[in-house]
């Protein structure tokens, strides 16, 4: 099945509501085609803080579900992972603000120093919702910006794809590609050049790198992470 036929079967697929047993589980097809479960549903196995070996106190998991219930650093991979595409389903609390940061490095002082960040918010009432590239399924603060907001009310989950191949980067939310760039090319250097991270030398530079799910201060759910390598 084509990529984004399947992608958009997944987004069709959470119009009706998941039992615990069919959450964070792979199809035979999705096993045949290379994909891996980045969450078990049972346990953080598989992952990390960003500063230390285990989690923070603040990440949990409940019926199936990943939660971060703030103030705890981010929780991150323990493997890396260079060209890959990424689903994962996510639901924001009111006022809420998260992201997914991926091809991270480890001496930094912070995750968002070496890896860019997939956006994850409440468009309508966080705080950080005033720049068009701040907002949810965005390439965080590096144009271009999302089209338009195709995220779900607060307390419904969103359907989430990253794809990575070099440093062309696809942004997709709830069945929709928002972001296309070449992190790489002119554009997309001197779109870096006119972000916060122009301070970091090494911002998108990784080949590999570790994926974190990040904490900021805010209850924010995820389930079904998959991951393939391309």
């Amino acid at each position: 099945m084509h990529p984004v036929i399947r992608f958009l079967a997944l987004v069709i697929c959470l119009a009706a509501p998941l039992s615990a047993a069919e959450l964070n589980v792979l199809t035979p097809a999705e096993q045949a085609e290379g994909w891996k479960l980045l969450f078990n549903g049972h346990s953080l196995a598989g992952w990390r803080s960003f500063r230390t070996d285990t989690p923070g106190a603040g990440w949990r998991v409940a019926d199936g579900i990943l939660i971060n219930e703030g103030k705890t650093g981010d929780l991150m991979t323990t493997g890396v992972y260079g060209n890959f595409e990424f689903t994962f389903e996510w639901k924001m609390s009111e006022g809420g603000n998260s992201g997914v940061i991926y091809r991270i490095a480890l001496g930094e002082a912070a995750s968002y120093r070496t890896g860019p960040e997939y956006q994850l918010l409440d468009n309508a009432r966080a705080e950080d919702n005033q720049l068009p590239n701040h907002l949810a399924g965005s390439l965080y603060d590096i144009g271009p910006a999302p089209a338009r907001d195709v995220t779900r009310p607060v307390g419904e989950w969103n359907v989430s794809r990253i794809v990575v191949r070099a440093w062309r980067v696809e942004h997709w939310l709830n069945g929709e590609k928002l972001i296309e760039i070449d992190l790489a090319s002119d554009a997309g250097r001197a779109a870096i050049a006119r972000s916060k991270f122009k301070e970091w030398p090494k911002f998108a530079t990784m080949g590999r790198g570790f994926i974190a799910l990040q904490d900021h201060n805010h209850l924010v759910s995820f389930r079904n992470l998959k991951i393939r390598d391309l």
